[in-house]
């Protein structure tokens, strides 16, 4: 499987699919590239597509010491869009963030976008679920700053994991994400304030990229305000959402979260 030093960070990526269309799948944090075998299971006859563990995941390098995790990402996963022709990218919660950043910031790469749960909490400012979710991600991030690990992953995990219990998931995976448990901090400090300037002036109204925004049902009521915010301001969004889905359905529900996106690849063929 290939890896190489894109953007200054040593990347490594899957290739899934066999598909006529190509495209990039971006994971959300404490996930990493394999995250999309359940998607690609059902798509990779459509798709042809380039899945990289994000930095500081998977089998890429760490995350360095006081970089910017949206920055750092954006950075690396970049030179993968520019290796051809327009590609449709899908994006996951962090990784949804970053792939409606590399669209607004290079149209001419981007055919498609799918967006599921964008986690850009900063587009809910204005809504009674930003302090909501402040308060209930304090503990999280107190635990993170006391190096209280499992603690913390174990609140991290109740609010935004598969629904199964911290106890009961497999040490491996519990290892997994205990070590890269601070990399959630290290994404809020982007997505709570805007550092990647995505909500800046008119630059979502200006987006006229086919766009798809999946949300789970069940999810926190943060994610639903957020794609309020992006359904108002952008002209080409379509919205979809999977009743009874928390906030990991591309995991949990592969098979309505696919068929969202092969619907919507129907309507938007490449030319």
């Amino acid at each position: 499987m290939p890896r190489a030093v894109l953007g200054g960070h040593d990347l490594f990526w899957r290739e899934m699919g066999q598909g006529g269309d190509a495209a990039l799948l971006l994971h959300c944090s404490m996930a990493h590239g394999r995250a999309w075998a359940g998607v690609m299971a059902a798509l990779g006859h459509r798709l042809r597509a380039v899945a990289p563990d994000l930095p500081g995941h998977g089998q890429s390098a760490d995350l360095p010491d006081g970089a910017d995790f949206h920055d750092t990402a954006t950075g690396a996963v970049l030179p993968l869009l520019q290796d051809g022709a327009p590609k449709t990218v899908i994006g996951h919660s962090f990784g949804a963030t970053v792939a409606l950043r590399l669209a607004l910031e290079h149209p001419e790469l981007v055919s498609r976008l799918i967006l599921i749960e964008p986690v850009l909490f900063a587009a809910a400012r204005s809504y009674d679920s930003f302090p909501a979710y402040q308060a209930m991600m304090a503990p999280f991030h107190a635990a993170v700053a006391e190096g209280r690990r499992d603690e913390a992953a174990d609140l991290f995990m109740a609010d935004w994991g598969t629904g199964q219990a911290w106890a009961d998931l497999p040490e491996g995976q519990r290892a997994y994400i205990r070590d890269r448990i601070h990399i959630i901090t290290e994404g809020d400090r982007a997505l709570v304030p805007d550092t990647p300037a995505i909500l800046r002036g008119d630059r979502l109204e200006h987006h006229r990229i086919p766009t798809l925004l999946i949300e789970g049902g069940a999810s926190p009521r943060i994610v639903h305000d957020i794609a309020d915010v992006f359904q108002a301001r952008m002209p080409t969004l379509e919205r979809a959402r999977v009743e009874g889905a928390g906030h990991m359905l591309p995991i949990t529900h592969v098979r309505p979260v696919s068929a969202e996106i092969a619907a919507f690849l129907d309507r938007h063929p490449v030319a």
